[in-house]
């Protein structure tokens, strides 16, 4: 090879060399605007938290409407609270056109009490036989169903247990089936109206059935200062929650930003709306003769803010919907509960050296 032909050789070398480290150089520089892009659009859980109180009670709700399932320990996941074949909100009762059904038009179905082994369900009612179904053998063709107006993936649970809940609801052998999630992963999108006031709302937070999202939580001292006003005292179960935190002042859960159950985070995404719902008893499933506590919450714990009024209209606000912003992990009843304290404040609570 000749000297001339070497030089060419090493000139097209080193324009490789260099085009090459100019090109990883853009890729990288891309990269790292688009992590710095998305670290922006994607605000971070603070640094620093607080205690506010603690993990009293927690409830799972396996099928919407029904009976509740008290637990001491539980998964958080997207899909909400988890432990093996027992999930929120992830069976329903629908009726013959695919629509779900709710206790806000038939309250005895709050006494229809679930109950979970391995991947067997079985319920319980007043006056019944209980009913047991092995959710694990289905795996017919999906369908949708609609959830307040939204279509959502489901799969029939059988001939059997649908007899047992017309038989309970309506004392005729049809009428209902229950249906079951088979995803799990929330595909509800968010709904305009709430994304237009409620910008911290994201999909993963829209759960498999339940109305709004994965996690709710309400607080001891805001149920007990409700209770200062009612002739008859209700429980924090009349709410439905996930979640109950003692130890807080009363309300204050509604200026709350990031929370942290234990080690999971979680996001205050939109305060949660009061229905005809809460004016069922758990225990009895009946329908309070005055509409309490819904009655007295209209009185002074309406929502005023015109920006957020359109959205929830008269509706009271009584505790929190939570959206998971971390991994997933296990919450315990006693866990400490905490809020962010926001970066400026947490810089001003440190001493200068």
């Amino acid at each position: 090879m000749s000297s001339q032909k070497s030089n060419d050789v090493l000139d097209d070398r080193t324009r490789l060399t260099y085009v090459t480290t100019a090109a990883v150089g853009v890729s990288t520089a891309v990269f790292f605007i688009w992590w710095w892009w998305n670290r922006k659009q994607k605000p971070q859980p603070p640094s620093k938290w607080r205690k506010v109180g603690e993990l009293s009670d927690m409830m799972v709700f396996p099928v919407k409407s029904l009976g509740a399932v008290r637990m001491t320990e539980m998964e958080c996941t997207t899909l909400g609270l988890k432990s093996g074949w027992l999930r929120d909100r992830t069976l329903l009762v629908i009726d013959l056109e695919g629509r779900f059904l709710t206790a806000r038009q038939f309250p005895k179905m709050v006494n229809v009490s679930p109950s979970f082994s391995g991947s067997i369900l079985t319920l319980r009612a007043p006056g019944m036989m209980s009913v047991s179904v092995d959710l694990a053998q289905f795996r017919g063709k999906g369908f949708q169903v609609a959830v307040w107006g939204q279509a959502v993936p489901a799969r029939d649970c059988g001939e059997e247990v649908a007899r047992w809940l017309s038989r309970f609801l309506f004392q005729e052998d049809t009428g209902c089936r229950l249906v079951y999630y088979p995803l799990d992963r929330p595909v509800r999108t968010v709904r305009q109206r709430n994304l237009k006031v409620f910008p911290l709302l994201q999909e993963i937070d829209s759960g498999a059935y339940p109305d709004e999202t994965s996690f709710s939580m309400i607080n001891e001292a805001s149920v007990a200062d409700l209770n200062s006003r009612l002739d008859e005292p209700i429980t924090p179960q009349n709410f439905r929650m996930n979640f109950v935190v003692k130890g807080a002042t009363a309300f204050e859960e509604d200026k709350w930003d990031w929370v942290k159950i234990g080690n999971v985070i979680l996001r205050n995404v939109r305060p949660c709306t009061r229905c005809i719902f809460t004016t069922i008893d758990p225990e009895t499933g009946t329908k309070h003769a005055n509409a309490e506590p819904l009655k007295t919450l209209k009185t002074y714990r309406q929502i005023t803010d015109p920006q957020i009024r359109p959205a929830t209209g008269d509706s009271p606000a009584m505790g929190i919907h939570l959206g998971l912003r971390g991994p997933n992990g296990i919450v315990h009843l006693g866990d400490p509960i905490y809020v962010g304290i926001p970066e400026e404040e947490a810089s001003s609570l440190i001493s200068p050296s």
